[in-house]
């Protein structure tokens, strides 16, 4: 059986700001009725957490979980766990029409921090990034330059941006770019 490795191998770039690939994490894609309370039940199980809002983040004791649309869950584990969490949330979901799964090793995730971060997104994606229109625990999905992307803020300022590994390159280089020329565009 062949190792599991990140998308880019832990790439890190520090200019105007840092951006770092996190390395592998658990991903596990939830689809179904968002409202339901074996959903709410399966997600407090699998996650600690309780069900996120709509485009909000919630942390729980054993996960994060973002809102991607009116029917999709994006859960977030220790990437050890994931099978075991992928086998709670099932069972749990068991009788009702759900979906899940493991979409750990089809996606690249990325950690942009510093003070300049709201401007290097602003400039790949069209989101406000004005700390007004997005804080701690809000996440948009979103298109960035031409492919698409979803993006948290996390408490401490800093953000998480989530793409397909199939252009986790593409999308890395783009946020080295914005974050090598600076360029504020006013959201500090």
């Amino acid at each position: 059986m062949s190792k599991a490795v990140s998308a880019l191998n832990g790439a890190s770039f520090e200019g105007f700001v840092k951006v770092e690939e996190t390395g592998l994490r658990g991903m596990i894609t939830v689809r179904g009725d968002l409202d339901g309370a074996e959903m709410s039940a399966a997600v407090k199980a699998a996650t600690g957490a309780q069900m996120p809002a709509q485009r909000k983040v919630v942390s729980g004791d054993k996960g994060v979980v973002a809102w991607m649309s009116p029917d999709e869950l994006l859960v977030v584990v220790d990437y050890a766990e994931v099978l075991e969490t992928v086998a709670t949330l099932t069972t749990a979901l068991a009788s009702s029409h759900a979906l899940v799964a493991n979409v750990s090793d089809a996606r690249a995730v990325y950690h942009v921090s510093g003070e300049g971060s709201r401007d290097v997104l602003a400039k790949l994606a069209p989101v406000d990034f004005g700390k007004d229109a997005f804080g701690a625990g809000d996440i948009r999905r979103s298109r960035f330059a031409q492919v698409p992307a979803a993006v948290w803020g996390n408490e401490d300022g800093s953000f998480e941006v989530i793409c397909f590994r199939s252009v986790a390159q593409y999308v890395f280089d783009l946020l080295k770019v914005s974050a090598a020329r600076g360029g504020e565009v006013g959201f500090h």
